[in-house]
């Protein structure tokens, strides 16, 4: 239900609650009702994980015990459990809300278990309800800029917001990223959330680091910002080459959840207004091009074993405004893109569904 390389941010799986128990009519027996479907916020949990251990995504609760002569009101049947992320909201297959999980241990109910036969129908019991439900992964938007400190994120955030980035707080994550707003001139709105600051050695670093590299999974897609000319963190740190700080964001990246390198990315390549920009662009470049020659000049444990791939690497100014619209449409660009394959992988999944009916009914 995905459609980049293996993150998966949504999930469509098919629930129904357990079927109620027989009565017993000649001594008025109730039959046991059938279990309930819940989703439940899990710690440490993603819905990469579910699919992987649930291929057929198929979640059904136990029934309901039939009453009998020695237990004449039949057990109750046990709910079936989905362990799930926080962060998620439970839609039905239409898009309708039916709740969110925000916290460790929020629960939402999904699909109810069918009534015991009573009295009432005759003694026969009822199905439990059956349906698709989604789990979406919450998003604070659209793209999340990732880069060192020095890269000039803040700057580059406000050059291509049309208001001023405000801080926005979620109910499922104490972060609070900076939301800068895209708006074009047909009126459509992107949002780019502006993460706080990576360091080295962030995956390693259960603190700030983690946090950062959790968010980059609420984005859709990730804009890789680097300064033309290097960087150097602090004088005990080496100095880092522009090549080098991508080498070592995908590293990051990757050591932290390897499936987030299958989001689609853009490098903006920032400070075009520096003496030199224009040889070090083309040295970096060069560089990209065949990343797997310059490795070398990475230390060993900081080489990536994939190298990124991006859809647009462009050069800005964010300080004079150059390369500023053309990054703004290559973002719209490449969001459609994914738009577009989205709407088809989902009707396509429908189709499948519905040929399955049918052949089911044939």
């Amino acid at each position: 239900s995905h459609w980049y390389g293996n993150f998966v941010d949504n999930l469509r799986l098919y629930v129904r609650g357990g079927s109620g128990g027989m009565g017993l009519p000649r001594l008025g027996g109730q039959g046991g009702k059938g279990g309930d479907v819940w989703v439940v916020a899990t710690k440490n949990m993603t819905l990469k994980r579910i699919k992987d251990k649930f291929p057929q995504k198929r979640f059904v609760a136990d029934a309901g015990a039939n009453s009998g002569v020695r237990a004449l009101k039949g057990e109750r049947g046990a709910d079936k459990e989905i362990l799930a992320p926080v962060g998620i909201t439970v839609t039905t297959d239409e898009g309708r809300t039916l709740g969110d999980l925000n916290v460790e241990g929020d629960r939402v109910m999904v699909t109810k278990g069918g009534s015991g036969g009573s009295l009432y129908s005759a003694f026969q019991p009822s199905k439990g309800e059956a349906k698709h439900i989604r789990l979406d992964l919450k998003l604070i938007a659209d793209m999340g800029l990732v880069g060192f400190p020095n890269a000039g994120k803040s700057s580059l955030l406000t050059a291509l917001s049309n208001a001023t980035p405000q801080i926005a707080s979620y109910a499922f994550t104490t972060l609070k990223p900076e939301i800068g707003k895209l708006i074009y001139d047909d009126y459509k709105q992107i949002s780019v959330a502006d993460l706080p600051g990576l360091i080295e050695g962030a995956h390693m670093n259960k603190g700030m680091g983690h946090k950062f590299l959790k968010h980059v999974e609420r984005t859709k897609q990730l804009l890789f910002v680097v300064d033309v000319c290097g960087f150097q963190l602090a004088s005990k740190t080496p100095f880092r080459s522009a090549f080098e700080a991508v080498q070592l964001l995908t590293k990051e990246l990757e050591l932290y959840k390897e499936e987030l390198l299958s989001k689609p990315a853009l490098l903006v390549v920032n400070k075009m207004d520096l003496p030199d920009a224009e040889d070090k662009l083309a040295e970096l470049k060069e560089q990209l091009q065949n990343p797997a020659e310059f490795s070398d000049l990475l230390p060993e444990d900081m080489i990536p074993q994939n190298y990124l791939t991006f859809r647009h690497m462009v050069p800005v100014s964010a300080i004079t405004g150059f390369g500023i619209s053309h990054l703004k449409s290559c973002i719209r660009q490449s969001l459609d893109e994914d738009a577009a394959l989205e709407v088809k992988a989902t009707h396509r999944e429908k189709l499948q569904a519905l040929r399955k009916q049918s052949q089911g009914r044939a």
